[in-house]
């Protein structure tokens, strides 16, 4: 039987094919530290939680919600945008909650782009970033995920050679997996260039939060002129813990945000009231808890990168995000990310994300998640150390298989 049409569109999931793996181990007794998925695990500050149970006790609050959400809401985002970037934004036109920031650009996608439109895209990136656009019909034009030179000369590129020409540009800094940081004067030639070319930005502000260096990640609406080509996406997932409320936003240009409220309401009747509520009580109560959780992820990213190098793995320091993104090292790197995460995983009990996952331009790395504690990160480096230690004596037992340019490994279960 043929596969629906946008179902055949969507690349395979490679990050699938490591979980299956993972519940094949877990189901067999083995205890995996999993590193793979960006999962916070800290618990939501109890405040905000309070004022969930405190709402939920009131039945007027179960009813339909506001699609684009509650105007205090609304209004508290702006507000945030007001404090920590300097940017004032109209709460009923250029703000709308989403129900993450995933959500938010998956139905902008749907929002904006027509089958054969182009879309920039970085390689590697975060999957909803291009997958979101495929669903929706439209072609991905990747260029470079690192800001720099080689980026503009992409964009360059692309206006020149792309038929018809491209509509957005996608961004995300801190960027997921690669850890990339932007400064307000690559921020500046961005939004030139988008003017310029009457081009649309996609900025994924997720990680703005979790930074550990003395200068807070910036936004792009930060630029002057910026508000006219751009929209912003936000979320509440890492910044309060909160990945399962399903809370972010998407802000700045108000024919972006209008276009995305108009899909929104024929898909869905927003968050549940008292999560609204008790997200508008994050973003107006008090502040440190931010610092806390960003305090403890960077001792975590402290302990992954002193105690993964100890053990013979260097990973480099990330100055900003919750994940490490690191090179595979040198003696698996022929075998690609996939199979050396397979690999790491029937070996050392560890699970990281394969960097095939984010784009072909991330097949040489993996992705390291800070979702665990400090005590279970110091035992996945004593996995690895093991692992890395006997892997000469050990991988015998493993058949290389030449497939697609990569070697592949099948595991001997008599080994």
């Amino acid at each position: 039987m043929e596969e629906f049409h946008k179902i055949k569109r969507l690349p395979p999931y490679v990050f699938e094919q490591v979980n299956r793996l993972k519940a094949k181990a877990r189901a067999a007794g083995a205890d995996i530290i999993d590193l793979g998925m960006g999962n916070p695990d800290l618990p939501t500050p109890q405040h905000i939680v309070n004022k969930l149970t405190e709402v939920v006790q009131d039945p007027r609050t179960h009813r339909y919600s506001a699609s684009k959400g509650i105007q205090g809401l609304r209004k508290a985002q702006a507000a945030y945008y007001g404090r920590r970037f300097g940017v004032k934004l109209d709460p009923d036109t250029q703000v709308i909650a989403t129900l993450g920031s995933k959500e938010g650009f998956a139905n902008m996608a749907q929002a904006i782009s027509a089958p054969g439109d182009v879309i920039l895209s970085p390689n590697p990136s975060y999957p909803i970033h291009t997958f979101g656009f495929l669903m929706a019909g439209a072609s991905i034009r990747n260029v470079p995920a690192e800001p720099g030179p080689a980026f503009f000369d992409a964009l360059e590129r692309a206006v020149i050679h792309s038929v018809p020409k491209p509509i957005a540009i996608i961004l995300c800094y801190p960027a997921n997996p690669t850890a990339y940081c932007a400064d307000l004067d690559f921020y500046k030639d961005v939004v030139a260039f988008a003017r310029k070319h009457d081009i649309f930005i996609l900025s994924d502000l997720a990680y703005s939060e979790i930074y550990f260096g003395a200068t807070p990640p910036p936004s792009v609406l930060q630029v002057p002129g910026a508000m006219d080509v751009t929209v912003e996406f936000t979320s509440l997932s890492k910044t309060f813990s909160m990945p399962g409320w399903r809370m972010g936003f998407s802000v700045g240009n108000d024919r972006l945000v209008s276009a995305l409220s108009r899909v929104k309401s024929y898909l869905d009747y927003g968050a549940f009231t008292p999560i609204q509520v008790a997200a508008t009580a994050a973003l107006n109560g008090p502040e440190d808890c931010i610092a806390e959780t960003r305090q403890v992820y960077k001792k975590r990213r402290d302990v992954v990168v002193d105690s993964f190098g100890r053990a013979g793995w260097d990973v480099p320091a990330p100055d900003a995000s919750m994940f490490c993104w690191a090179p595979i090292p040198e003696k698996f790197r022929a075998l690609g990310s996939l199979e050396f995460s397979k690999l790491l995983l029937e070996r050392a009990d560890v699970a990281v994300a394969p960097g095939l996952g984010f784009g072909e331009h991330g097949d040489d790395f993996v992705r390291i998640g800070l979702v665990e504690n400090e005590q279970r990160l110091r035992q996945a480096a004593r996995n690895i150390r093991r692992f890395l230690e006997t892997a000469d004596q050990k991988l015998h037992n493993v058949i290389p298989l030449e497939t697609s340019g990569r070697i592949e490994l099948e595991f001997n279960p008599n080994g």
